[in-house]
């Protein structure tokens, strides 16, 4: 027996849905008229220009996309004048009522109540000169119908409105962390490999085994920082590749980034407390992060020869601390990168704090608090690292 997918049928859509619904109320018209033409031979006239108002309404109904008010109001009018002419209660009225409800969606909400009004009104009149075919209750019904159709064509084009904002601000958001990831990964290569190679430009003439240990400790960044690259460009553009191997950057891989720092000419101790159990996945790529960039600063701009991370896990946050004994402060400060603002925003992300400043010892320092929840889930929603195993 074969199987039928109800999941293949939809409904028309757009023109094609107004075509289908104007089809449907002129042939419904179309059998009224012709009734009242079979009991009625004096009345040829009279439906004859009915048939004509009713075909034009609803020919115009499919091009309110182009023209949504002009259509709306000759929709409105056009259906008046065929109440005026003719004796049947014909179902024209839905053209209008469905033209009010695509201008109520797409925000027109003073024009959709506009042509409301001039139904209710119109109907009212007639009813109190006497013409016998609508009662008062039909007045208020049909208001009520009018009101409830304005209504909802706002709430959905709030809905829409409100849908398209967050999908904004969620590209903004991405663009962003793309932006902080980029930087991450290319910015502490990059600076590793400009130390090294100044390193080798200098020590070529004088000691050239150092100057090949440097040259070595190049291609070894350069290498990694490719690696990373590929696999943040492979995330971004999405294709079937196998997945990145490579575990996902966190403080578990803190002494790559010490190893790193120490072929620059940069000495770093690392000071834990608290327990050692396992951070959430955002909070761990947040402080590894922050501790790369700060150790690349550092090695940037502070000249200095050694720095101290201190990192202590609490029960609810983790706290941390990068502090160097260079000289190079106000350099990191007012360098113009966007180092600092991207650990501020990665700070903010999870609910926490970062602060950069100069030590009162000398050097620079570095302070983030990173707060968690009981359940290990980042506070700011999860912050997905293009480098992780999976993607």
């Amino acid at each position: 027996m074969p199987h039928l997918d109800v999941t293949r049928f939809r409904l028309p859509t757009g023109p094609r849905a107004d075509m289908a619904l104007a089809g449907v109320v002129l042939v419904l018209a179309g059998v009224a008229e012709g009734q009242r033409l079979g009991s009625n031979q004096d009345a040829t006239a009279s439906v004859i220009g009915s048939w004509f108002l009713a075909v034009a309404v609803c020919a115009a109904l499919p091009l309110r996309h182009r023209h949504p008010v002009e259509v709306g109001w000759f929709t409105v009018v056009g259906t008046g004048v065929y109440y005026l002419l003719s004796t049947v209660d014909a179902p024209l009225v839905v053209i209008p009522i469905a033209a009010l409800y695509a201008l109520a969606t797409q925000g027109r909400i003073r024009a959709s109540v506009a042509m409301a009004a001039v139904m209710v009104i119109g109907v009212g009149v007639g009813t109190l000169a006497g013409t016998g075919d609508v009662s008062g209750t039909a007045v208020f019904m049909l208001t009520g119908w009018l009101v409830a159709v304005v209504a909802l064509g706002a709430m959905r084009h709030g809905r829409v409105a409100y849908a398209e904002e967050e999908a904004r601000l969620r590209a903004t958001q991405e663009r962003l962390r793309i932006a902080r990831e980029l930087h991450d990964v290319i910015g502490h290569n990059m600076s590793m490999i400009h130390v090294q190679a100044s390193s080798a430009l200098h020590r070529l003439q004088k000691d050239p085994r150092q100057a090949q240990e440097a040259l070595t400790a190049i291609k070894r960044s350069s290498k990694e920082g490719l690696q990373e690259l590929r696999a943040t460009l492979g995330v971004l553009r999405q294709v079937d590749e196998a997945a990145p191997t490579a575990p996902s950057p966190g403080l578990s891989r803190i002494d790559e980034l010490v190893s790193s720092a120490a072929r620059a000419g940069l000495n770093v101790r690392i000071e834990r407390s608290g327990t050692h159990s396992p951070l959430p996945a955002a909070v761990d790529l947040a402080a590894y992060r922050i501790v790369q960039e700060s150790l690349t600063n550092a090695v940037r701009h502070s000249g200095a020869q050694h720095a101290v991370v201190r990192l202590n896990r609490g029960d609810r946050e983790l706290t941390l601390s990068v502090q160097d004994f260079g000289q190079g402060g106000a350099r990191v400060v007012h360098g113009g990168g966007s180092g600092i603002v991207g650990m501020t925003e990665r700070a903010r992300a999870l609910g926490g704090t970062l602060s950069a400043e100069a030590g009162s010892a000398g050097g620079f320092v570095v302070r983030a608090r990173l707060p968690f929840s009981d359940h290990h889930e980042p506070i700011g929603g999860t912050v997905d690292d293009p480098n992780s195993a999976g993607g």
